[in-house]
């Protein structure tokens, strides 16, 4: 047994249980003057494989899509898993497809409920994307999706609120080609810890009419594309995001869950609401988020167009459409975050591939294809520590290439998954169940899990995520039928850092990752190269918030806000505080050494104002803010 009895106030201070084949602890802390105790016993695996056996709906499905959140409010991420049949189609192919299921499982198999979305939701890797995260803040993940009559919630019945009420569940609108194209269409909130029901609507995103005028055909492909994602629109709580259509017409709506009730925030439609017509044809098979114009909000990105946090058109590039897109802090040398976006059917001679400015969405480099081309996959990530910032390369590029749009090496790794695997600060590639490591001239493989990936040729995992929590991404892979395989890896780092899932672009990045063809997470901020030390993340304990004394203005309660970003020296930042409170600014340089702390009233400033030397720096800033919520 150990005791440690000095303040854990970050990543740095902490007990190594390493070594032990079972352990238990017990935490001590004071909360509000209150001594609180909270136990738990640990147990080290076998191996770096935890096995998860499922519950299969039959013999026809296997576990795909995966999506996480604290279902129970036990401080441990819960599975859910979207299973498909194997009769399921693309939405250009025709044909009746079986129904598709939600589970929620503990990561000890234990299954919490059974969603059947019915036979009004087809399946696919276009159709159903489902949203969990706790968007309220009570501590509990809500689960949503679309749903359509014959959807039975987690408790076994019908849905029975909202427009759902006195709907016909018996109804099956499939036509002979297995399209569903009339029909009632909801989207609903469900409880993550029962499954039941807590709130439905109607679908803000209306089918209306399926005809090449209305959706650029007439038989069901593209009326039925969705992506969807939760973002922090306001700054404060998370937004679910549920887009539907990319070619020919884009609309997207964005909901909040307070209170009890489901509200829609804003709504757009690329053909229907004046000024996004730009939007038309500009989307790829999925959709990002990331705090584009630094405001502390964040934007969406369809790929070759994006929208502001409040809803309004940010940029339509006119690239077209695309299958694969990443964003991050890619270039640190540059303000801000970029995309790397791949285009299908690039002309010859024209951009196959391209990074763009995630404000403006202009080209800051590209790579020309020498004869048209449907550029399929790309990819973006920190894998050479050689050249600073990420390299990336596409499956029509002819090598690997820096962030500056330099030839580092004729030869490439795969174009999948990115994910943090070893001990370094790069990125390890993933394809399938194979992990690889860029050697500087090509790829090592460092590991072979068993287990198949999903959706066919994009052969994308379960889900990666870092659910664990040491910054290492876990991996999870399935046996096709009723067993997941939770891979960990199990080489030692000297880095010690928050875990990723409370940077908010990553967060966002996990929601977004089982949405059509699967794309990987990335950080909001720079990682690596040097730059070893993660922000301090923002983030508030769930349950009835701290005061903080002295009041501002007499007012109670209120909370301080943190907010961590990477900036340049001459980069406008702005605040939002409440009336004559005052900002605490900590300036750090890319190695994390503090270079100044300074106080502000001024709504906006720029590093330069403190007299600091020109180049890219880690700033912290301390609010406060009421909270009425």
């Amino acid at each position: 047994s150990k005791v440690n009895t000095a303040p854990i106030t970050d990543a740095t201070n902490y007990v190594d249980l390493s070594g032990s084949t079972s352990a238990s602890y017990t935490v001590r802390a004071i909360v509000d003057g209150t001594e609180q105790e909270s136990s738990k016993a640990v147990s080290v695996w076998a191996d770096n494989c935890l096995t998860i056996n499922l519950q299969s709906p039959g013999s026809i499905y296997a576990p795909n899509d995966i999506n996480v959140g604290d279902l129970d409010g036990d401080g441990e991420y819960e599975l859910v898993v979207k299973y498909e049949p194997n009769n399921t189609k693309d939405n250009s192919q025709s044909g009746i497809v079986d129904k598709v299921y939600l589970h929620a499982y503990k990561l000890n198999g234990k299954c919490l409920w059974k969603i059947d979305l019915g036979v009004n939701i087809r399946g696919g890797a276009h159709y159903t994307q489902h949203q969990v995260y706790d968007y309220d803040g009570d501590g509990f993940a809500e689960v949503a999706c679309k749903t359509a009559p014959g959807t039975k919630d987690g408790t076994g019945a019908y849905l029975k609120m909202g427009p759902a009420a006195n709907d016909n569940d018996a109804s099956d609108y499939r036509n002979e080609g297995g399209y569903i194209l009339t029909g009632p269409e909801y989207l609903t909130v469900f409880n993550g810890k029962t499954g039941a029901e807590m709130a439905t609507v109607e679908y803000a995103n209306p089918r209306g009419s399926v005809t090449k005028t209305t959706w650029g055909d007439d038989y069901g492909n593209r009326v039925d594309r969705y992506n969807s994602t939760t973002a922090w629109l306001d700054g404060k709580r998370p937004s679910m995001v549920f887009q539907r259509g990319y070619y020919y017409r884009l609309t997207c709506a964005a909901w909040d869950w307070r209170d009890g009730k489901l509200t829609k925030r804003w709504f757009i439609d690329s053909r229907n609401t004046s000024g996004y017509s730009s939007m038309n044809d500009q989307g790829n098979h999925g959709i990002m988020v990331g705090d584009g114009d630094n405001d502390g909000k964040d934007e969406v990105y369809f790929g070759a167009s994006a929208l502001n946090d409040d809803g309004k058109l940010l940029y339509a590039n006119g690239m077209g459409h695309g299958d694969a897109g990443h964003i991050g802090d890619m270039d640190p040398s540059r303000a801000g975050i970029e995309l790397w976006l791949v285009r299908e059917g690039a002309a010859a001679g024209a951009a196959g591939s391209y990074m763009a400015d995630a404000v403006t969405g202009k080209t800051v480099w590209q790579h020309n294809v020498t004869e048209e081309t449907d550029v399929g996959r790309g990819m973006a990530a920190d894998i050479d520590a050689s050249s600073a910032g990420y390299e990336m390369w596409s499956s029509a590029t002819d090598g690997t290439y820096s962030c500056k749009g330099t030839k580092i090496s004729s030869n490439k790794g795969s174009c999948n998954f990115r994910l943090y695997w070893d001990g370094d600060l790069q990125d390890e590639l993933l394809d399938g169940n194979k992990i690889d490591k860029w050697n500087g001239n090509g790829t090592t493989r460092l590991f072979t899990a068993n287990g198949n990936s999903c959706n066919g040729t994009k052969a994308t995992p379960n889900i990666t995520a870092d659910l664990l929590g040491d910054w290492r991404e876990e991996l999870i892979l399935h046996d096709g039928a009723s067993k997941l395989y939770l891979y960990t890896t199990t080489i030692p780092t000297t880095h010690k850092l928050y875990t990723l899932m409370h940077d908010p672009q990553y967060r966002a990045g996990i929601a977004s990752e089982q949405s059509s063809y699967n794309q990987p997470p990335h950080l909001g901020f720079f990682l690596g190269n040097g730059v070893d030390k993660a922000p301090k993340p923002n983030i508030y304990l769930a349950g009835t918030p701290v005061s903080v004394s002295p009041a501002i203005n007499g007012v109670q309660p209120i909370r301080k806000l943190t907010t961590t970003k990477t900036v340049a020296f001459n980069q406008p930042v702005t605040l939002n505080m409440i009336e004559n409170s005052c900002a605490e600014i900590a300036i750090y340089d890319l190695t994390g050494n503090l270079v100044k702390k300074v106080t502000s009233r001024n709504a906006q400033f720029t590093l330069s104002e403190f007299g600091i030397a020109n180049g890219m720096y880690i700033v912290t800033i301390r609010t406060a803010e009421i909270f009425n919520q």
